[in-house]
């Protein structure tokens, strides 16, 4: 076990991260009552519905680009604090401006715009907050003059831990306010934690985090070389290729579900929002197993594995949805709590491992970079996933209240999902002999 001390100074760094990172968990809460406002107060089909969702995440596809500016542009002589605070600000101006709009005059096109401003402030704070996790999970151990996958992988899963703790929280209270309190009061709830998490980020010295290789002003053109040399290193560039693509061709059905979920079978909010509760507290789980056991494991086999289970878990839905379960007597509800949220939060559970082994190829001085480009790749994926799943969803027939189709549809899902595994060999087996190998 790494010691916080060497990770940096444990207490401005932990408190700076552990509240970004619970910041970005809670996310889901004002993202639980933006889907009832959409169905039930704009009237949006289940298409619609993942339409606008999808599209408001584009700002996450340029997050390669916030990660140059805050690796080479510093404010003040900091590169990472100014960041996170515009992005929280960014994200409280743009939930406020949804919370206090008078609901007769709100539009699909409002939303959208200001769905996109909230995401672009959680992309610039996600894009810092990822690269101090980087930077000082590469301190060299106490033990050895070289970085070790161990103090990246104890860092990770801190914040992985924080994030799980927000999603657990900010889906629990969802779950229980949702049907007492109008989705805006929701919104205004989330501007006052991200006005916290603003004042709280603002008091933090950047110096007193002990980052390794800071580099004032390098000057983005570098960046871009630098970043650029980065990605042409086969181990690198073939391995997000491969994890993008693992994402990319799965159809996404969220929104099919949550309409097949709430208006045919009439599932309660509060169902839902304990499932993603079980969801999260699965991630938090999950972070903890992994710290303890699995950090030292081959990628390539744990990422495989975790694939292989997503799609046994879409088949599992399949027989859901033709009611074989209600059939043996197990209530929908208990379905939708476990199962249900352990699918929905297994699509992030390869996240966590591959960023480790990103963060052990990664050069000094390209931290902020390369994870946001891996993130932005992983959101464009999933953008993708979304709209491919929309496609699928019209063409076998399934619409807000028709679902005769989705069976089917689950099927193809859980084929697409098997497809990566035969073309894993794109990820590292290796991390030991890849870091060596890197060094030499």
């Amino acid at each position: 076990m790494v010691s916080a001390s060497e990770v940096g100074d444990p207490n401005p760094i932990r408190r700076l991260l552990g509240l970004g990172f619970l910041v970005q968990g809670f996310r889901c809460f004002p993202l639980m009552a933006l889907n009832f406002f959409l169905k039930d107060g704009l009237n949006v089909d289940s298409s619609a519905l993942q339409l606008l969702l999808n599209s408001a995440n584009f700002p996450m596809v340029a997050k390669p680009l916030y990660g140059i500016v805050s690796d080479a542009v510093y404010i003040n002589g900091q590169h990472r604090i100014p960041y996170i605070a515009v992005g929280a600000l960014l994200q409280a101006v743009s939930w406020l401006a949804i919370a206090i709009i008078s609901p007769s005059s709100i539009s699909i096109f409002t939303i959208t715009v200001y769905l996109l401003l909230s995401n672009l402030g959680a992309s610039i704070a996600e894009v810092a907050n990822d690269a101090i996790v980087a930077e000082a999970g590469k301190q060299p151990t106490s033990s050895s003059k070289s970085s070790q996958p161990s103090a990246s992988g104890e860092l990770q899963s801190y914040v992985w831990m924080a994030s799980s703790a927000g999603g657990v929280f900010g889906n629990l209270l969802g779950g229980l306010v949702i049907d007492r309190f109008s989705p805006q009061t929701m919104f205004l709830y989330f501007c006052l934690l991200l006005a916290l998490q603003f004042f709280v980020t603002v008091t933090v010295i950047e110096s007193s985090l002990n980052l390794p290789n800071s580099k004032v002003n390098a000057g983005i053109g570098k960046q871009l070389s630098q970043l650029s040399a980065t990605l042409r290193k086969p181990e690198i560039a073939y391995s997000i290729t491969w994890f993008a693509a693992s994402y990319a061709i799965i159809p996404a059905l969220t929104g099919t579900m949550f309409f097949y979920q709430t208006q045919y079978l009439k599932i309660d909010s509060s169902v839902l929002g304990l499932s993603k509760v079980f969801g999260q507290a699965a991630m938090l789980l999950w972070s903890i197993v992994y710290n303890r056991y699995l950090k030292t494991f081959p990628p390539r086999k744990l990422i495989s594995a975790i694939q292989a289970l997503m799609a046994i878990f879409m088949i599992l839905d399949v027989l859901f949805v033709k009611g074989l379960y209600k059939m043996m007597g197990v209530p929908d509800a208990v379905y939708v709590v476990i199962f249900s949220g352990l699918l929905e939060v297994l699509f992030f559970f390869k996240i966590l491992p591959f960023s480790v082994l990103m963060a052990q190829f990664c050069p000094p001085g390209c931290e902020g970079s390369l994870m946001a480009f891996v993130m932005s790749a992983i959101a464009l994926a999933f953008i993708m996933s979304g709209f491919l799943g929309v496609a699928l969803a019209s063409y076998v027939g399934v619409t807000g209240d028709q679902f005769s189709g989705f069976p089917l549809a689950l099927i193809i899902q859980a084929v697409c999902t098997v497809l990566p595994i035969y073309w894993s060999s794109y990820v590292p087996d290796d991390l030991k002999s890849k870091s060596s190998t890197k060094k030499e």
